[in-house]
């Protein structure tokens, strides 16, 4: 059969794009070969995803689809300066009215396939069925898949000013925003919490498809009053363009333009003194930063290019370095090198993923350990462009690989990790991990991230004498830095007293003269051992609340422990500040006394109370002023109380609000101290929670905390996942013996030795640029971006997240 004919009897296998689809033809969806790469790129001309040379015809098994656009790309020799330069309307880089990446310039040229035999049909050409020509042409005409993802990531930022900023009513009712502390007006959730400008109220944010989040109080608490704006806590510094302002009538983050005034009605103010003071932080603060830049990316080093299976670059997709470093790190593991290299074949990840593996998670982290790995794309940039005879240029970078579809599947249900804005690479560890854990749900004997995971025991000791014990599985060590510890406290006495004379003569320390405190890890790892106070603890042992003394413990050692120090903090005015300290890391640390003992012989368990004792304890009482001024309009007193208590006391009108909308509430007349007890005497809830597959104890103590709403209780189990005989830490026990949770953890020898830091440079985690380094084959790399090097000085004092591997005794 001739081409024509044989392209003619596939037309049926030939589709003409939708405006809708999605049509990928920059790179190959199972490998990171593009219309550059010696095979070119094949398009699917039904599915619009694209292939490499050696990944197309698995396509072909897999779908039967026959027909392929092929798009091969070779470089142009044109000299830089016969380019014109466009002036960039949009601040992005490569991408249509932004910055140019001076990039060279590349001729096209393209084929119709037909496999399996591969015969070839040039293009354009009249002789082409129409459907072909339709086809293809809307496919060379649209923008990539790729392209228009990251240019929504750049624009998407833009937000609009709220409809309800200018005249937003805001409530006097004394409060006053503390810079550090806070914590949810409605549950115990100490992060992800916004200040409502309206009332001064903190609430913790949305609830994510996936259990994690907040609790809805936020928006929970906008239903019940209306009041429009929210202010994330710990975004607002006096850069308040960077503050998250949420609206939630128009459901959006937006700009208040007179926020620094909403924020000053509540005590949260900017002075001019503060920005005074801050200033002269700043220029110490930009001349660290400098000094930070050249030792971390060890500029100036004559650091030496490597190539190889692992030693393969990252392209910076704009400020993507957290994704970069974090990943490095990972891919530098044998837990994720065995699950998703040497035992996970390509060609075995494409044929278990969906029809469209780009959204697939197992493939995308496959095709990036593959690309990472392999050496593939690890090559010196010159000899790529050998071909076109340019093997002329002398830099020996490489030109590694864009995870571009990896930070698209990883990033969808994170609304933050989908925009174009600088992470923290802590927050993108623990997404990450958490991630990869719930795809293997159902298969945990080859889930990588268990090598991270360990147990932690928390001790409580009440003054009853009593004591507690509570577990919770972590993958990090987040771990405080005690300054008054630092070992050269001589040196910083003299540099203080030097700057102190430098400033009144009107100048600078330089660089070399800096000293910076140096507290050795060991201080900082006996900071999460040491005893500290627990203010408000319910004791069911007291029916009290009283003062009790927490210490903690690891009740497993992981494979690979990750220490994350506490760099940033907010002082007092609200000036967040990167604590300018080395730590003094050492190549081998043991953590053996660190392993919780569990219930000693002697210790007594504190009792288990029923979650209403403390539901008592901390029953609010509603303001006899509001109660009394609604009933004086005719509405029932207990009804009132309820409006009261319900609204926090917030007011009248409030009150009055909450009271119209629950007026056919079907326990609108249960008395309130009923409320809370109403739940255990409900038999068919505990049965309903029970046909769920929860434990009875649980069932019935989750209804007594959520006042017997199975909605709530099922909310209530899910926020409290290590609740099994009690309403929360407060009282939760445990012996000695591995709990379930525990069970199937690695454990070993407290002995580790450092392999892996991810270090920051800049003034907080949302801005500057991460750099990994890393113990490879012996020595350490350096991986920055794109650049990979021999280390000739790792900076382990510097480091923000530290990777520790166990040394098997």
């Amino acid at each position: 059969m001739n081409p024509m004919d044989l392209l003619r009897s596939n037309l049926s296998r030939v589709r003409i794009p939708e405006p809708t689809n999605r049509i990928f033809k920059q790179e190959c969806c199972v490998s990171f070969d593009t219309p550059r790469s010696e095979g070119g790129l094949f398009v699917d001309l039904n599915s619009f995803l694209a292939y490499g040379k050696d990944h197309v015809g698995w396509n072909f098994e897999k779908t039967g689809n026959p027909v392929y656009l092929h798009i091969k790309q070779t470089r142009k020799l044109v000299a830089p300066e016969d380019r014109p330069s466009k002036k960039p309307t949009l601040l992005a880089i490569g991408v249509e009215g932004g910055f140019d990446n001076n990039e060279a310039e590349y001729d096209e040229t393209h084929s119709i396939v037909i496999l399996p035999e591969y015969v070839t049909l040039s293009y354009p050409s009249v002789e082409l069925p129409e459907k072909v020509r339709l086809a293809v042409d809307a496919i060379l005409m649209a923008e990539g898949a790729e392209r228009k993802e990251q240019v929504a990531a750049w624009t998407a930022d833009k937000k609009q000013t709220s409809a309800y900023a200018m005249n937003l009513q805001q409530i006097d009712n004394g409060v006053i925003i503390p810079p550090s502390g806070w914590k949810c007006a409605k549950c115990d959730k100490r992060d992800n919490l916004w200040l409502n400008l309206t009332d001064g109220m903190i609430l913790c944010g949305r609830r994510n498809w996936d259990g994690t989040g907040g609790n809805n109080h936020a928006v929970e608490h906008y239903k019940e009053t209306g009041y429009p704006l929210a202010v994330k806590l710990g975004t607002i510094t006096s850069d308040l363009e960077g503050a998250d302002v949420f609206s939630y009538p128009e459901d959006d983050s937006v700009v208040d333009p007179l926020l620094a005034q909403h924020l000053a009605f509540f005590g949260i103010d900017f002075s001019s003194l503060q920005k005074t003071e801050m200033t002269t932080a700043e220029r110490e603060l930009d001349q660290n930063t400098n000094f930070d830049w050249n030792r971390i990316q060890e500029s100036g080093q004559d650091v030496e290019p490597l190539f190889g299976p692992g030693y393969t670059g990252l392209v910076n997709l704009g400020n993507s370095c957290y994704l970069a470093a974090t990943m490095q790190v990972m891919f530098s593991t044998h837990a994720f090198c065995t699950r998703y290299y040497t035992q996970e074949p390509l060609k075995a990840a494409f044929e278990a993923a969906p029809a469209d593996p780009t959204v697939d998670l197992n493939m995308q982290l496959t095709k990036l350990a593959h690309g990472l790995l392999s050496g593939k794309y690890s090559v010196p940039a010159q000899e790529k462009d050998a071909a076109a005879n340019a093997a002329t240029t002398t830099d020996t970078k490489q030109e590694g690989i864009p995870p571009r579809m990896f930070k698209a599947v990883i990033a969808a249900s994170h609304p933050e990790f989908s925009s174009m804005r600088q992470q923290d690479a802590l927050e993108f560890f623990l997404h990450f991990v958490d991630q990869v854990e719930r795809v293997h749900s159902g298969k945990p004997e080859v889930d990588p991230t268990k090598s991270f995971k360990f147990g932690i025991e928390e001790r409580i000791s009440c003054p009853s004498g009593k004591v507690a014990y509570n577990r919770r599985l972590d993958y990090i060590l987040s771990l405080g830095i005690p300054l008054d510890e630092a070992t050269n406290k001589e040196e910083l006495a003299a540099f203080q007293k030097l700057k102190m004379e430098r400033i009144s003569e009107g100048k600078d320390v330089t660089n070399e003269e800096i000293v910076r405190p140096r507290v050795p890890l060991e201080a900082c790892l006996s900071t999460f051992s040491a005893p500290e106070e627990l203010p408000d603890f319910y004791s069911t042992a007291l029916k009290a609340k009283t003062t009790a003394t927490k210490s903690a413990g690891l009740t497993s050692f992981p494979d690979y422990l990750v220490l994350h120090m506490r760099k940033f903090v907010m002082e007092a005015g609200w000036v967040p500040k990167k604590l300018d300290v080395y730590i003094d890391v050492p190549d081998i640390i043991d953590i053996s006394h660190m392993r919780s003992k569990g219930l000693q012989p002697g210790e007594e368990l504190l009792p288990e109370g029923g979650p209403e004792d403390e539901v008592q304890s901390n029953k609010p009482v509603a303001n006899k002023d509001i109660v009394s001024q609604l009933v004086s309009m005719g509405f029932n007193h207990l009804h009132c109380e309820k409006a009261a208590v319900n609204t926090s006391n917030a007011g009248v009108e409030e009150a009055m609000n909450w009271l119209l909308s629950h007026m056919d509430d079907p326990d609108i007349d249960m008395p309130l101290s009923q409320e809370t007890q109403c739940a255990a005497i409900d038999q068919s809830k505990v049965e309903t929670l029970l046909s769920f597959g929860f434990s009875e104890e649980v069932a019935r103590n989750a209804l007594k905390a959520s006042g017997g709403d199975i909605e709530k209780a099922t909310d209530w189990i899910f926020n409290n996942p290590d609740a099994s005989t009690s309403s929360d830490m407060d009282a939760a026990t445990s012996s000695t013996a591995q709990t379930p949770a525990d069970a199937g953890l690695p454990d070993g020898g407290g002995k580790y030795r450092l392999f892996g830091i991810v270090s920051h440079i800049g003034t907080s985690t949302q801005c500057g640029h991460y750099v990994a380094h890393i113990l490879k084959d012996g020595r350490w790399a350096i991986f920055n971006d794109t650049k990979v090097g021999a280390s000739v000085d790792p900076p382990k004092e510097m480091g923000y997240l530290y990777f520790f591997e166990r040394l098997n005794s």
